[in-house]
């Protein structure tokens, strides 16, 4: 008998399992990597909607969680993980100038927005109004974070590298089996793949594939994020994230021509030095039409829960959103209702009427 069973081995299940480990409880995981959104991650974070200049869903609040957290990994595994990296926001106009400088007299964004026209030294970008620089920004990288926690786990053997196969669950009144593992209760964490869990698919998650190209461009010497019509998010030795985008109708993880076509086009807008296209990767974010994570118990089983809807935000999201729901579960804590799945009742009665 083990406390838990996590299912999906993401930027979710990463944190739920660490919240885990922290209180010395018992788990194992089922994981077959197949959802990649946080493989595939820019693994960016900024508290700073820059599309709106606004802020982020309590993103202050977030942040105070989000970086312990990473630093905490990186002691564990003896790793860099979180990339100090400024996020320049590139100005279109004197308009956009104006409204950078109303937002950051705003109280909340106040302390993430710098109020000043930062000139562009950029050879390689094409910015005749300069940038707003974000503050409290920077690069987790996903990847190898999702790597290293998979092998720990490994090594530990508490990791089972398998698709998840719902005819092999028994639900009991108290526990949970699958195959031969008994857990008092299971947390549902496989990103875009709830869309096939019975237990949780009356859940309204969309699903929102984006794509991203990873270039090589020796000479732009960039050593900040830039946020145009695309990021540009540098990752050293002259290699540089491009994305992303957000296509709602098509849902697989390949990479499309399409997308291609479209980054560079947006990125031949602002970027004029010579680049090669060295990578192209794509994932399902787990999207939500509320666009608020989709969290806690099952309607009918006291013992299922669910951690999902991240969305593009989810390195920010994740450790406080795990952190709630562990708390709800082991000490009743009550959820906060916009992440709370209870939000969506009448859809569970719908279906199962």
């Amino acid at each position: 008998m083990i406390d838990y069973l996590v299912v999906g081995l993401g930027l979710a299940g990463v944190s739920f399992c660490e919240r885990l480990a922290l209180d010395k409880k018992s788990y194992k995981v089922v994981s077959d990597r197949s959802q990649s959104s946080s493989l595939v991650a820019g693994g960016l974070y900024n508290p700073v909607v820059l599309k709106r200049f606004t802020l982020a869903w309590n993103a202050d609040g977030q942040l105070e969680k989000a970086i312990p957290f990473y630093k905490r990994l990186e002691g564990k595994f003896g790793t860099q993980l979180d990339y100090k990296v400024p996020v320049f926001r590139k100005f279109a106009s004197v308009e956009e100038q104006n409204m950078w400088f109303e937002a950051a007299d705003k109280k909340k964004l106040g302390k993430f927005l710098d109020g000043t026209v930062v000139e562009n030294t950029y050879e390689g970008i094409d910015a005749p109004f300069g940038y707003g620089q974000v503050l409290h920004t920077g690069r987790i990288d996903v990847s190898t974070l999702v790597s290293l926690y998979g092998a720990d786990l490994l090594q530990k053997e508490k990791l089972l590298e398998e698709t998840f196969d719902f005819d092999q669950l028994q639900v009991h009144t108290d526990t949970i089996r699958y195959k031969e593992i008994t857990a008092r209760k299971i947390v549902f964490a496989e990103g875009f793949g709830l869309k096939n869990n019975p237990y949780f698919n009356y859940l309204p998650l969309q699903g929102n594939k984006g794509e991203l190209l990873t270039i090589k461009a020796p000479a732009l010497k960039l050593d900040t994020i830039i946020k145009s019509s695309v990021f540009i998010i540098p990752l050293g030795k002259d290699l540089y994230r491009v994305g992303a985008t957000y296509e709602r109708s098509e849902k697989s993880n390949e990479p499309t021509q399409k997308a291609r076509q479209e980054l560079q086009t947006k990125l031949h807008t602002f970027l004029k030095c010579d680049y090669e296209i060295v990578g192209q990767e794509a994932g399902i974010r787990p999207t939500v039409a509320d666009r608020r994570p989709l969290v806690g118990v099952h309607p009918n089983y006291g013992h299922l829960y669910v951690l999902n809807g991240f969305g593009s935000r989810g390195v920010l999201i994740a450790p406080t959103v795990s952190e709630q729901l562990y708390r709800h579960i082991e000490h009743g804590e009550t959820l906060p209702p916009e992440i709370d799945v209870h939000r969506f009742i009448k859809r569970y009665a719908a279906k199962v009427s």
